[in-house]
């Protein structure tokens, strides 16, 4: 994953919304790539929080956004194990160095935040891990839900722990 050239006050922001096995789906993105993944219950809260982390772009609602929809949807119809679109996110290259490497979670498996952390090299770094998955804009495609509390809890998950439960036992129910 590359840094975003994505400029949070004068881009255009496409996004469309969707139902899912997970409720409504959100999918927003610039002509580079996916910048925004949210999942939720209500068009106008997911809209709202776009807004939010957009506030000077301008936002316009498609049905179809560059073909992306379609692999989120095998995905969550556990047909596929992955989604690979293209990616235009902001982050710090800390940041960046976390989501790569929950990138590299198998698909059906789970890490603990100290686990990343070390894979990064940074053993003391589980607080650090655990905030830049906090702030992952495109859950899903950089799949935040497989990092889990020492133990096994399965900690926070900003679309709800119902929708992280779900996607683990999806993931060891389909494992491909």
């Amino acid at each position: 994953m590359k840094p975003s050239a994505v400029n949070k006050t004068k881009n255009t922001i496409t996004y469309t919304i969707v139902d899912s096995r997970l409720g409504r789906l959100l999918i927003a993105g610039t002509r580079q790539g996916v910048c925004a993944v949210r999942l939720g219950d209500d068009d106008a809260k997911l809209e709202g929080d776009l807004r939010e982390e957009f506030p000077n772009a301008t936002l316009v609602r498609s049905d179809e956004v560059n073909g992306w929809v379609p692999p989120f949807q095998a995905y969550l119809a556990g047909e596929r194990a992955s989604i690979d679109v293209p990616l235009d996110v902001a982050g710090t290259d800390f940041q960046q160095r976390v989501w790569n490497e929950l990138r590299n979670i198998p698909y059906g498996e789970t890490r603990s935040y100290r686990d990343v952390a070390e894979a990064l090299g940074m053993p003391k770094g589980s607080r650090a891990v655990g905030t830049a998955c906090a702030v992952n804009p495109v859950s899903l495609v950089v799949p935040c839900h497989r990092v889990l509390q020492s133990g096994g809890r399965l900690g926070g998950y900003a679309f709800g722990l119902h929708r992280k439960d779900a996607l683990l036992a999806m993931e060891k129910g389909l494992s491909m």
